[in-house]
């Protein structure tokens, strides 16, 4: 044996390893072995770890399970089969093919077959699936069996004998997991493969199996005849022959030692084999689930395209030939309707095409030249006519909407202007430690957890209502249009440029306090002072005033309500915005869309609008309708896009409208309409032939450095600026978000939550004085705006708030004595 061990010493790790959990091969207790050919011969002594036979293979034998802290470690009858480890109290005699196995106390035996009925007389204490189980080993003789919420801390005699049970459980939840992969591959749910592809797939695994097998019966005849040969030499040793036959028969037993070493060491090789050809396969597996959702995802895109290109299609057929003769044809090539050869072409080279909003009709436009229109027995019906040369008058009001510089605007240097700041403290890089606000909403109400700075943006909400201000000359412009039709134009594109600032501005604005108030006068510089109040806190609702002396003025009540849908926040202005003119006394009332802030939880933030406008002329009935289209990542169209039609009281259209909401919006006039044919959808579709569009509004560039100033634009960096003789109650003097301003994030955290729980503190006292007067039989007025006061409206009905004056006169006076003290 020693000579054994010594050949060995140089070996594989596997061949030492096996030496160190196997007894010596020359000793008598062996355990007893089937003598079926198809039967579990050792393995190695005392069956060792199990290997793969054909058939279903069984593993039995003694262990301590952990049960209570009373009990600690009791005695258990384990059996493995199947993939199923299930214990028992007791064990029961195990007979096969009417012989009788000897069990040897404390030592697992492998046996082939499974005597069901003396089993399954005691009842099964547990079961746990291997499949899904973590194996683990604590120390040298601990197992620890864990599936979902069940777990088995097990003890084995020794650490050989822990070994040989981590290793046959290792191997059946190695069989189980390929049971069900390969139940799961047949069961049809993935995509149906070709035959050549399952015969390619299927061949080699059958090949490597038979193989396998074949090592298994192999190993288990040498293992057999092995025992039978050492057997026999233990038998002559014991004979009483020559000194010199002695000696030989010694050096025959250390050579069939060295045999049943050598073989089982070939039998670890193959066996390492098989482990790493199934973590290769694994490997393989995984890279083919990746390939094949992959190819789903492509057959999806693929499939979104061939759809819009059939809509496409669709919509180019559906057009009808706009040329007049004998002869004409339609070409969709690039996008264009070109007339035949030799007749006098109604459009332009290039056709646009705008999608139709839902609940709107469909149209197409059809870009026409203007020098060469000239109609003589149109097919197009008259639904909507209009003359080119209204669209080049030398006084146009949109010649002048072409300027799109923010000092070039009309209007904007009539007078001196006061100069302003045109840079705030960059913002800090201060990351949001989420454990660190947690931490301090623990054990408090919900209504009364703050939230801190980090989230916010130094202005408040009053001051991003008055940003939609920012593009005001649109509203100056419009009271020069002598049509109602082309002044909803510019009120149409002034409704778009409102959201303009949105598009990088992700962080919230400062909650107003009840009370709050903010001016922004700029009467002597740009004709218009503006007026906000917080006039409510639940809900939160503010009131905004706008007067221009150019001939205007605008009010709102918005209120804001969200909705958190796990990945992305919903947030939906509640409230009509009224636009009165002067002079013509057309009153014009629109709603904003929604707003959607995307990957709340992970990723990026950016905000999308959707939804659509409808802006209403209450005097003269024209209306014009607005999509923002929802951003899409298989729409071929333009990101953030708008589109609408502008028509009179009569439903005729005269303008399309087009562009997008951060960046720009055109205006073309409607020459001639036709209806087209029936979509799919069920829809009619109507063809507009317009002139070439005109910018009405263009996006001012953002300042430099602006990405470190909350990407706030020129307006938005003046809007905090401290002025003098404004209110007590301005959202200026707000310390907290002056603070933050400042880039003193810690100690504005502090202070807005002082000025919140004074906020409360008021709440409750006026709740106490509502129950006081309750129960005096008194009426309570509870709190009552400034500056503002709640009237049905006479056009829409509603009950909103409107601005009731003494404000300007106020501050004039520099009386402030009504204001509450409220920072």
């Amino acid at each position: 044996m020693g000579k054994a061990a010594a050949l060995c010493g140089g070996g594989t790790r596997g061949l030492v390893s096996l030496l160190s959990a196997v007894p010596c091969l020359a000793c008598h207790e062996l355990p007893a072995m089937s003598a079926e050919p198809g039967g579990r011969g050792g393995g190695g002594p005392a069956g060792g770890a199990p290997a793969a036979p054909p058939g279903s293979d069984t593993y039995k034998g003694w262990l301590f399970k952990w049960t209570n802290y009373l009990k600690g470690y009791q005695r258990r009858w384990f059996v493995l089969s199947n993939g199923l480890l299930s214990y028992y109290r007791s064990s029961a005699t195990v007979r096969s093919g009417g012989s009788s196995w000897k069990r040897l106390k404390n030592t697992p035996v492998p046996v082939r077959k499974m005597g069901t009925q003396a089993e399954m007389a005691h009842t099964c204490r547990g079961t746990i699936n291997l499949s899904t189980a973590h194996i683990d080993t604590e120390d040298s003789c601990n197992i620890v069996l864990s599936n979902g919420g069940r777990t088995y801390h097990l003890k084995a005699n020794s650490e050989v004998e822990r070994q040989r049970w981590v290793t046959a459980l290792e191997l059946a939840k190695a069989k189980a997991i390929r049971m069900r992969n390969n139940q799961s591959d047949d069961s049809g749910d993935e995509e149906p493969a070709s035959q050549s592809d399952k015969s390619e797939l299927h061949g080699p695994l059958k090949t490597l199996s038979s193989k396998l097998e074949d090592l298994s019966t192999c190993n288990e005849l040498i293992a057999k005849h092995g025992a039978a040969l050492q057997r026999s030499l233990s038998e002559l040793e014991n004979l009483r022959l020559p000194a010199d036959s002695g000696e030989k028969i010694k050096a025959v037993n250390e050579r069939a030692t060295l045999f049943r070493i050598t073989s089982n060491a070939m039998i670890n090789a193959c066996r390492d084999f098989l482990d790493l050809a199934e973590s290769h396969s694994r490997k393989w597996q995984r890279l083919l689930q990746h390939e094949r959702e992959q190819r789903i995802r492509l057959e999806e895109t693929i499939e979104q395209l061939a759809k819009q290109h059939n809509s496409l299609e669709r919509a180019c057929r559906g057009a009808p030939g706009l040329g007049t003769g004998t002869a004409s044809s339609a070409s969709a090539a690039k996008g264009s309707v070109q007339s035949a050869k030799g007749e006098a072409s109604d459009e332009d080279e290039e056709t646009e095409y705008f999608d139709a909003m839902e609940d709107a009709p469909a149209f197409i436009t059809v870009t026409a030249d203007p020098k060469h229109h000239r109609r003589s027995g149109s097919n197009l019906s008259g639904a909507s006519e209009g003359h080119p040369e209204d669209w080049n008058l030398e006084d146009s009001v949109f010649e002048s909407s072409n300027q799109s510089s923010y000092n070039e605007s009309t209007g904007k240097d009539l007078l001196p202007r006061k100069r302003r700041r045109t840079r705030i403290p960059d913002k800090p890089n201060y990351s949001l430690n989420l454990w660190s606000i947690m931490k301090n909403c623990i054990g408090k109400e919900l209504s009364k957890i703050p939230m801190p700075v980090n989230f916010n943006e130094p202005l408040s909400m009053l001051q991003r209502l008055t940003e939609d201000l920012e593009y005001h000359e649109l509203l100056d412009k419009a009271v020069k249009c002598e049509s109602s039709t082309e002044q909803m134009c510019f009120v149409a594109a002034f409704s778009v440029s409102s959201y303009s600032t949105t598009v990088h501005r992700t962080a919230k604005p400062f909650n107003p306090l009840l009370g709050e108030t903010f001016e922004l006068d700029r009467l002597e510089e740009l004709g218009f002072r503006s007026l906000c109040e917080q006039v409510s806190h639940h809900p939160p609702a503010a009131a905004h005033h706008v007067y221009s002396r150019r001939g205007w003025t605008l009010w709102q009540e918005i209120t804001i309500a969200s909705k958190f849908r796990g990945k992305y926040l919903s947030i939906m202005p509640l409230g009509a915005i009224h636009l009165e003119f002067h002079s013509s006394g057309n009153h014009y009332v629109w709603r904003k869309v929604t707003s959607t802030v995307h990957n709340i939880i992970v990723g990026k933030l950016w905000i999308d609008q959707s939804g659509e406008i409808e802006i209403v002329n209450h005097k003269s009935k024209d209306k014009c309708q607005l999509k923002f289209t929802p951003y899409s990542y298989f729409s071929r169209d333009v990101p953030r896009k708008v589109t609408g039609v502008v028509s009179d009281a009569d439903g005729k259209a005269h303008y399309v409208m087009s562009g997008t909401w951060d960046e720009k919006m055109e205006c073309s006039k409607i020459l001639h309409s036709s209806h087209g044919s029936t979509s799919t959808e069920g829809k009619q579709k109507t063809v507009y032939q317009t002139l070439s569009p005109k910018v009405l509004w263009r996006k001012y560039p953002l300042p430099d450095n602006a990405e470190n100033m909350y990407f706030f634009s020129e307006l938005a960096l003046t809007l905090n600026e401290p002025e003098e003789r404004v209110a007590p109650t301005d959202s200026r003097l707000r310390p907290d978000q002056r603070l933050m301003e400042s880039g003193r994030w810690d100690e504005a955290n502090v202070e807005k939550q002082r000025l919140e729980e004074k906020q409360r503190a008021v709440r409750r006292r006026r709740e106490a004085e509502a129950v006081e007067a309750m129960e005096e039989g008194k009426d309570y007025e509870g709190y009552l705006p400034l500056w503002f006061e709640r009237k049905v409206d006479a056009v829409t009905g509603e009950l909103i708030c409107v601005y009731k004056g003494g404000y300007w006169e106020a501050k004039d006076k520099q009386d402030w004595s009504v204001c509450p003290d409220i920072f």
